[in-house]
Formats: structure tokens, C-alpha cells, sequence
């Protein structure tokens, strides 16, 4: 698939509401379909992604600007940035051989959002105004200008998300 034309979709919701977990049932389904993902979790603050004492950690410490760890499975790095990058430069720079791009967060964003939305007695969607709305998931009865559906109803959103996208079986 064409970098640029990688179809987004970010899941969104306030905090604690099970936005990773629905995200981490939702990934084997989608790749039982043939859709190879990759996931951009959101943060708004620094985050320490090593592990103390191990060798890349030290390294960067010291000072280096990007440390990369290689295998023959994988590689991860962590790299400096002077800002926050948009999502388009990261799919630019670090994302390829995938059919959907799902973040988790940025939900001031102009993407299509799905929504996380628990009982929260008082508490109204986050997103529910967001004209980028495409869906919600709940696990409370709701009434929505958007689908909804029930969060253990992962097929269900899986095959909107293909649907929504036109997405198709990789090859």
C-alpha cells in the first residue's frame, strides 16, 4: 500500500476506558482477515520506553540522539524529536507494508474516530460533537447519530473499519 494513502483510524476515548485493551482484541481480528496493522499510541507527555541498565538505555543516556535495538525478528528505536510529529510524518518516515494505520488517542485530530465510551454516570462522549465521529463502542445502551456497538463485538467493528476503508486480504 502507498505510505500516504495508509487508511487511519484512531481509537478514542477519555482516560481509562479501555481504549488499549479494545485496541489489543481488536488487532487478531483484523489480522485473521488478512489486514496487517500498525498501531501509534498517542502520549502528551515524554515517556521512557527502555528498560533501565539495559545497553540501549545506557546509550541513551549518554546522549545519542536515536538508538535503534536490531534482531533478525525486529527492531525498535527510540529517537529525539524537537516536536510533536503528525501522523502523516510518521507514517512517512517509519510506517510501511501495512493496510490500516490505528492510533490510539489524538482525538483533536481530523480523522476518523472510534470512540471508547463506558458508563460514566454524568460523563458525555468525548468525541460525540467530533464531526470525524465514526462509531462508539459501549457496553451501556446508547443512541448515537453513529453506529455503536458492544465492546466484546470486535468482528462487528472489525468489518466496519474494512468496510468504512474498502479495505481487502493482503497478498
Amino acid at each position: 500500500m502507498d505510505k500516504m494513502k495508509i487508511p487511519v483510524i484512531s481509537i478514542v476515548g477519555r482516560a481509562k476506558t479501555g481504549k488499549t485493551t479494545f485496541i489489543e482484541r481488536l488487532i487478531p481480528v483484523l489480522m485473521e482477515k488478512g489486514i496487517n496493522v500498525a498501531v501509534i499510541k498517542h502520549h502528551l507527555h515524554d515517556f521512557e520506553f527502555d528498560i533501565p541498565g539495559k545497553d540501549t538505555y545506557r546509550h541513551k543516556k549518554a546522549g545519542a540522539k536515536t538508538v535503534i535495538l536490531s534482531s533478525p525478528g525486529k527492531i525498535a528505536m527510540v529517537k529525539d524529536t524537537e516536536r510533536d510529529l503528525s501522523i502523516d510524518e510518521i507514517v512517512y518516515k517509519y510506517i510501511d507494508d501495512v493496510d490500516l494505520l490505528i492510533t490510539e488517542g489524538y482525538k483533536r485530530e481530523d480523522m476518523p474516530k472510534i470512540e471508547v465510551y463506558p458508563k460514566q454516570d454524568g460523563v458525555k462522549p468525548v468525541c460525540i460533537n467530533d464531526g470525524n465521529l465514526a462509531a462508539v463502542i459501549t457496553d451501556i445502551p446508547f443512541v448515537s447519530h453513529v453506529p455503536v456497538f458492544q465492546r466484546d463485538d470486535t468482528e462487528s467493528v472489525a468489518n466496519f473499519i474494512i468496510s468504512r476503508f474498502g479495505l481487502s486480504r493482503s497478498t
